[in-house]
């Protein structure tokens, strides 16, 4: 009998497979490996996954009886969908993936999957049948988009075709088992109603925005992980006038912008000779010369900070990026820091310099405690003053406790001055009313 606890430090602790579990996963992989030798694989996926679905359940059918196997019908039509899903999909992933409550898939090993829905993270009775198996639907999902994962290059980023971010790393850099981690993206984008139905933000704030987007201000967008920085980016792309050309630059391609005339570009890593990397910053370089209205940069994370800045001083503006940060003051502080990655030696003052001149909006986003996004802070950039950007707030999430519900309470408001750019929009022909910066809503 088993001696694990119930209970461990970190709380409930998962579930050990039953016995029936491990003479079910016995089976499904005895059956696959059957069906890899009678079927033509290469004429199984150029076909349709719907016509194929009758010729592989015969197949499984015979091979269960020649093996004399009791089974149910409710397990034989579970056992042809989940070998379905093996050969054409990503084996146990592919219920997850269909189901749209879902924004984030974590793989430990392949004993545990757990996700998170409505902000809650919960364990699933989800297993892969060994970390090889595992490992198996890793390079499946990495090869797709032209990258690898091997013992010399145990850890990759990569996206699954909606756009959904991929993280994953093998021994010897994982020590207990490869472990894998999917951050969704909706089917669709996010509408604005959608957006002002969560209270993620409100009608003015949208309206705000909207105009500094046409009126071509530079905007940086930070928040933490998860706090829905590049979905809010993706909804901001939509106040882009559509005779504008946009190119976008990211580490791993996952914007999905509402406008036709755009060129998406993405990094790529070196290659097994540890050769012909293609950085942000030589993606920027190449925008450049490309005639751009404006840039979007998934995410400054390293030296590109400084070519971004660059780019927005020297005739594109409207061009907007993210940022890793927690406030709109460490915003500057990352910024500050990618840029010195460059390595050219500048002096802190030339930097904030630049900063302060050439970007005009920052918007805060932030994931609460019961797991929905807020836009916490839009605010303007008003100068240098000494040595320090000054920054002033236009709106604010003010939160004042959490319901019976767990929800978190709280209300959005002007921060009670009129920005100063309101001059600027007014000369880019945008009337934008100063009532706007007065009203107070409720999250409830």
């Amino acid at each position: 009998m088993s001696t694990r606890p119930l209970i461990s430090r970190r709380g409930i602790a998962p579930a050990a497979p039953t016995p029936g579990q491990d003479r079910y996963f016995d089976l499904k992989m005895r059956v696959h490996q059957k069906l890899l030798k009678v079927l033509n694989m290469d004429t199984l996926m150029a076909a349709n996954r719907g016509r194929l679905r009758s010729e592989v359940q015969s197949v499984v059918e015979r091979i269960l009886q020649e093996d004399r196997l009791p089974i149910s019908m409710v397990e034989r039509n579970r056992l042809v969908e989940e070998i379905l899903d093996e050969v054409f999909g990503l084996g146990p992933l592919e219920p997850l993936l269909k189901d749209p409550t879902i924004s984030d898939i974590l793989v430990n090993t392949h004993k545990y999957v757990y996700i998170e829905r409505h902000g809650k993270l919960l364990e699933t009775g989800i297993r892969f049948q060994t970390d090889r198996h595992l490992i198996h639907i890793i390079e499946k999902i990495v090869s797709s988009v032209g990258r690898r994962i091997d013992e010399s290059v145990p850890l990759v980023d990569a996206r699954l075709p909606d756009g959904s971010r991929v993280n994953a790393i093998i021994p010897p850099l994982a020590v207990d088992g490869p472990s894998l981690s999917i951050r969704r993206f909706g089917r669709k984008v996010l509408t604005n109603e959608e957006l002002l139905r969560n209270q993620t933000v409100t009608r003015p704030m949208l309206d705000f925005l909207a105009a500094c987007v046409e009126a071509r201000f530079n905007i940086v967008i930070s928040g933490g992980t998860g706090s829905g920085k590049t979905t809010f980016l993706n909804c901001l792309s939509r106040f882009v006038p559509e005779h504008e050309r946009v190119i976008t630059i990211e580490d791993t391609a996952e914007l999905q912008l509402q406008i036709e005339n755009v060129v998406r570009m993405e990094t790529r890593p070196p290659n097994i000779e540890g050769k012909g990397t293609i950085s942000q910053r030589q993606l920027l370089a190449t925008a450049l010369r490309m005639r751009p209205d404006r840039i979007l940069l998934g995410e400054a994370r390293g030296g590109e900070a400084l070519d971004m800045l660059q780019a927005m001083g020297t005739g594109v503006e409207g061009s907007m990026t993210t940022v890793h940060a927690n406030s709109p003051a460490d915003a500057f502080s990352r910024l500050e820091t990618m840029v010195m990655m460059a390595k050219l030696d500048l002096p802190s003052r030339f930097v904030r310099q630049q900063m302060a001149s050439v970007i005009h909006i920052l918007v805060q986003t932030s994931r609460m405690s019961d797991g929905t996004r807020k836009i916490t802070h839009i605010a303007e950039v008003l100068g240098l003053h000494e040595v320090n950007i000054e920054v002033q707030d236009i709106f604010l999430f003010e939160r004042t406790g959490v319901g019976d519900d767990g929800r978190v309470l709280g209300q959005f408001h002007g921060a009670g001055k009129l920005p100063q750019c309101l001059e600027r929009l007014r000369l880019a022909g945008l009337q934008v009313s100063p009532k706007l910066f007065d009203e107070v809503s409720a999250v409830s």
